[in-house]
C-alpha cells in the first residue's frame, strides 16, 4: 500500500516505544472518556456524527501513514472512540428520572437488598408503579430505605412488594464541583430514592426457577450458615469477604476498619478474587503433581487455570456481581488466558487488556474510586516487580526465608503508596497508619483466611466446613483486633482537603510516563507529579457555601468553616467539612458562628460581605429586619414579599442554580458559582 506524505514521515522516538505502544490504549480511552464527562453539555446528534467519521478517518490514515507516524493518528482516533464510548453507554442506559417529591403507593420487584449510611435495610425496586404516575415518567429503578415498624416480610430479589413512602430526584451536589450522585444513579438506571416509615407489604411471591433468585439464596444460605458457626464480628467479617453480606458487621467494628485503612478487606474486589484464584490454582497444580500419571500426560498448568477460572466466575456470582467484583474478575480472568495461552500471565500488557475491556464496557467505571485504587495498585506493582524481577542480584544476596516477609513489605508500601492520592481525593482522609494496619493484617488473607475458605468450600459436602471456618475464625479475630487497635491510637485519621479536579489526573498521567517511557523520558513523570503535590496543597476553598435547599450556610474562617445550623442538612455539612480537611462535628462548627441575634437570625461574614440565614416559623417575619445594605440573606422559606435593599435567596431561588459556593476576589468582592454551571446541561442534570 502507498504511503502518505510522499517520502515519508519519519518520527523516531515512536520506534523507541515499538513494543509498549498498546500500553496507551486504555489511556488514551480514560482521556477520551473523561473528556465526555468533563463537556460543559451532551454532544448534539451532528456533532456526534462528526466525532464518528473524524474517528474512521483516523484509523484509515493510520494504515496509510509511515509506520513511525501511524500511532499518533491511532492515538487520535482512540481519544474519540472513548469520548463516542462513554456517549454511547449514557444513551443505552437512559430511563426516566423523577423531577419533583413523590408521597404515595410504591410497588415493585425487590432486585437489591443493602444498607444505607444510617444502617437502615435498603431496597432497589424495579418494575416499578407508582400512584398517579403514567409508566413512561415511571423511574426504571428506586430505592427506599426502610424505617419505622418492619419485619413483616423477609425480603429476598424476585418479592414483589407495596409500601407508602417518599421519593426524590437523586440528589444534586453539595458543592459546585463536588461528589455528583445524579451521575451515578443515571448509570444505574436509578431513577428515584427515598424512604418509607410505614411497613413493607409483599404483593406477590418470587419468581421460582430464576438464576439470580436462586443464586442469591445459596448466597444467603451461606451466609446465614457462616454466621451460625462462628457468631459475632468474626462470622460477620467471615460472612462479608465469602458472599459480599456486610449487613451484619456492627457500625463500631466498621468504623474500625475504616479508620484503619482495612475496610478494602470487606469489598470483594481484585485482593480476594486474586487470593482466592491463586489458591485453586496452586491446589490444583499440587493436585496434579501428586498423581504422576496425569503430571507426565495432561497439560496441569493449563487444566489448574481453568478450574481457577471456574472458582473466580462462581465467586463473582456468589458475591452478588457489583461493579468492584466484575473488575476484579475481569483482571483476573485475562491472566488466567494469559497462562492458557502461554503469555506472561502478570504483565502491564495484560492490565492494559483488562483495564481496556472495563472501559469499554463500563466507560463511567474510570470516575470510581474502586477503578482507581485497584488499576493504581496494580499497576504500580506489576512495575515494581517487573524493576526487581530484571535486578537479580540483591535476591540472590537474601536468605530463602526472607523473600516472603520482603515481599509482603514492598507489596503493602507500593499499594499503599500508589492508592494513597486517589483515597484522599475521593475520601478526603488518610490512615495514618493504614500501612502499619495493611502490614499486620493483609498476610493472613493470604496465607490463612482464603486457604481456609477453600478448604471449607471443598469439606462443606461433607459435613466438615466447620474446620475451614475455624481456621478463618482465628485470621479475622486476628484482623478485627489490628484494626481495633489502630483505630485507636491517637491521629490515626488525618482529614485531607479537596483536591482540585486536575490533580489526581496529572498525578497518574506522571506516573504512567515513569512506567511506561523509557530512559530519561521517565524524568519528564517525576516533573509532572511533583506539579500536582503543591498544586494540591494550595487549591483554595470556598470562602462561603449555601446548600442547595437554602437550609445551611457555611462561611469559611480562620478557625475553620463556620455552620448556620447544629443539626439541618447533615449530608451537606458533612460533605463540606470533609472537603475542607475539617475534622469537626456539625456541632462543633457551629459553636465557632459569630452571632445569633433575638430574632433567630445567625450572622456570618465573609470579607465585607455580611451572611444571615433565617429559618423556622419565624423566618419570614424577620426577614424585613434582617435586610440591610449589602447583605445577602439566606431564608429557608419562600417569602411573600421580596425586600429590594439586600440580595435574598430561597429555596424558590436555588431551585434551578442548587448549591452555591462564593469565591474571593482580589477586591475583596465574592465571585459566585452554582452547582447547575458546574454541572453542565448533561443527560443526568436535565429538570424531567
Amino acid at each position: 500500500m502507498a504511503q502518505w506524505p510522499p517520502g515519508g514521515l519519519s518520527l523516531p522516538w515512536v520506534a523507541e516505544l515499538r513494543g509498549r505502544l498498546f500500553l496507551f490504549v486504555p489511556v488514551l480511552l480514560a482521556c477520551g472518556i473523561g473528556a465526555y464527562f468533563a463537556l460543559p453539555r451532551d454532544p448534539t446528534p451532528p456533532e456526534w456524527a462528526a466525532l464518528g467519521v473524524a474517528v474512521a478517518l483516523l484509523a484509515l490514515a493510520a494504515r496509510l501513514l509511515p509506520e513511525d507516524a501511524a500511532p499518533l493518528a491511532l492515538a487520535l482516533a482512540f481519544l474519540g472512540a472513548g469520548a463516542g464510548l462513554a456517549g454511547l453507554r449514557a444513551h443505552m442506559v437512559a430511563a426516566p428520572v423523577l423531577g419533583w417529591h413523590y408521597y404515595g403507593a410504591i410497588e415493585g420487584r425487590v432486585v437489591v437488598i443493602d444498607r444505607s449510611g444510617s444502617d437502615a435495610v435498603r431496597l432497589t425496586l424495579d418494575q416499578v408503579v407508582l400512584e398517579r404516575i403514567s409508566p413512561g415518567r415511571t423511574p426504571e429503578r428506586v430505592r427506599v430505605s426502610l424505617h419505622g415498624q418492619q419485619g413483616f416480610i423477609d425480603p429476598e430479589p424476585g418479592l414483589r412488594v407495596i409500601l407508602t413512602g417518599h421519593l426524590s430526584p437523586p440528589n444534586a451536589p453539595s458543592e459546585p464541583g463536588g461528589f455528583d450522585f445524579r451521575r451515578h444513579a443515571w448509570f444505574e438506571r436509578l431513577g428515584a430514592v427515598g424512604y418509607t416509615r410505614t411497613p413493607v407489604l409483599a404483593l406477590a411471591p418470587a419468581e421460582e426457577g430464576r438464576a439470580g433468585l436462586a443464586i442469591h439464596r445459596l448466597r444467603m444460605q451461606i451466609s446465614a450458615a457462616v454466621q451460625r458457626e462462628l457468631p459475632g464480628d468474626t462470622g460477620a467479617f467471615a460472612a462479608a469477604i465469602l458472599t459480599g453480606d456486610r449487613s451484619a458487621i456492627s457500625r463500631e467494628r466498621l468504623q474500625h476498619l475504616r479508620d484503619s485503612n482495612l475496610a478494602h478487606l470487606l469489598a470483594i474486589s481484585g485482593l480476594h478474587m486474586g487470593l482466592l484464584t491463586g489458591v485453586v490454582f496452586g491446589a490444583l497444580r499440587l493436585a496434579f503433581a501428586l498423581i504422576p500419571p496425569l503430571a507426565l500426560r495432561l497439560p496441569t498448568r493449563k487444566l489448574a487455570a481453568v478450574g481457577a477460572l471456574g472458582a473466580g466466575a462462581f465467586y463473582l456470582a456468589l458475591s452478588g456481581g457489583n461493579v468492584a467484583t466484575e473488575r476484579a474478575f475481569t483482571m483476573v480472568a485475562v491472566m488466567l488466558l494469559a497462562v492458557l495461552l502461554d503469555r506472561r500471565a502478570i504483565s502491564l500488557r495484560s492490565v492494559a487488556i483488562a483495564a481496556t475491556l472495563i472501559l469499554c464496557l463500563r466507560p463511567e467505571a474510570l470516575l470510581s474510586a474502586g477503578f482507581q485504587m485497584s488499576f493504581a495498585a496494580t499497576v504500580a506493582l506489576v512495575a515494581v516487580f517487573r524493576a526487581f524481577r530484571e535486578e537479580r542480584e540483591w535476591r540472590a544476596k537474601l536468605p530463602r526465608w526472607v523473600m516472603p516477609v520482603v515481599t509482603l513489605t514492598i507489596c503493602s508500601v507500593v499499594a499503599g503508596l500508589a492508592t494513597a492520592p486517589v483515597a484522599a481525593a475521593h475520601f478526603h482522609r488518610v490512615s495514618e497508619y493504614g500501612l502499619l494496619a495493611n502490614l499486620l493484617a493483609v498476610p493472613l488473607m493470604g496465607s490463612l483466611i482464603m486457604p481456609a475458605a477453600v478448604l471449607a468450600a471443598v469439606l462443606a459436602p461433607f459435613g466438615q466446613a466447620w474446620v475451614g471456618l475455624w481456621l478463618m475464625d482465628l485470621g479475622t479475630r486476628w484482623i478485627l483486633a489490628v484494626a481495633g487497635w489502630v483505630a485507636g491510637l491517637e491521629g490515626a485519621v488525618v482529614p485531607v482537603p479537596a483536591a482540585p479536579v486536575w490533580a489526581l489526573p496529572l498525578m497518574a498521567l506522571g506516573a504512567l510516563v515513569v512506567i511506561v517511557l523509557p530512559g530519561r523520558a521517565r524524568l519528564a513523570g517525576v516533573a509532572v507529579c511533583a506539579l500536582a503535590v503543591p498544586g494540591w496543597a494550595v487549591a483554595p476553598r470556598p470562602a462561603v457555601l449555601i446548600s442547595g435547599d437554602a437550609a445551611l450556610v457555611g462561611v469559611m474562617t480562620d478557625a475553620g468553616r463556620v455552620l448556620s445550623q447544629p443539626r439541618s442538612a447533615g449530608y451537606a455539612a458533612a460533605n463540606w467539612l470533609a472537603a475542607d480537611g475539617d475534622g469537626a462535628a456539625q456541632e462543633e462548627a457551629f459553636a465557632r458562628r459569630f452571632t445569633e441575634d433575638d430574632r433567630g437570625a445567625v450572622l456570618l461574614r465573609s470579607g465585607a460581605t455580611e451572611f444571615v440565614h433565617l429559618s423556622g416559623r419565624g423566618a419570614r417575619d424577620a426577614l424585613d429586619g434582617a435586610c440591610l445594605p449589602g447583605r445577602v440573606v439566606v431564608i429557608t422559606v419562600d417569602p411573600e414579599e421580596r425586600p429590594t435593599d439586600c440580595t435574598v435567596l430561597s429555596p424558590q431561588d436555588l431551585r434551578a442554580s442548587g448549591a452555591l459556593a462564593f469565591h474571593p476576589r482580589r477586591d475583596g468582592s465574592l465571585r459566585q458559582v452554582s452547582v447547575a454551571e458546574v454541572a453542565g446541561a448533561r443527560l443526568w442534570t436535565r429538570r424531567r
